[in-house]
């Protein structure tokens, strides 16, 4: 038995082109977001424009901490997108 040739098929793949890097590098551009956000003071103005407003707890646990998945879990999370 022969072994198989390997096929490259990247170049017969429809890909789209993008300057994006194929990682985020999250690790190493944290830094820089939270320098960002500090800079523009991006906490001080979500406070603000939200003052005023009545105060709430939006809690939202593990996905599936009451057994297998069903539709429940969408039409929860579904309702969460929404508010």
């Amino acid at each position: 038995m022969s072994e198989a040739k390997k096929i490259n098929y990247k170049d017969t793949l429809n890909l789209p082109r993008t300057d994006f890097p194929m990682k985020a590098n999250l690790a190493q551009k944290e830094p820089e977001f939270q320098k960002r956000w500090k800079k523009i003071d991006l906490y001080g103005r979500v406070r603000e424009k939200s003052k005023g407003r009545e105060k709430f707890v939006f809690h939202d646990g593990p996905p599936y901490a009451n057994g297998p998945i069903h539709l429940g879990h969408l039409l929860n999370k579904v309702l969460k997108d929404i508010v």
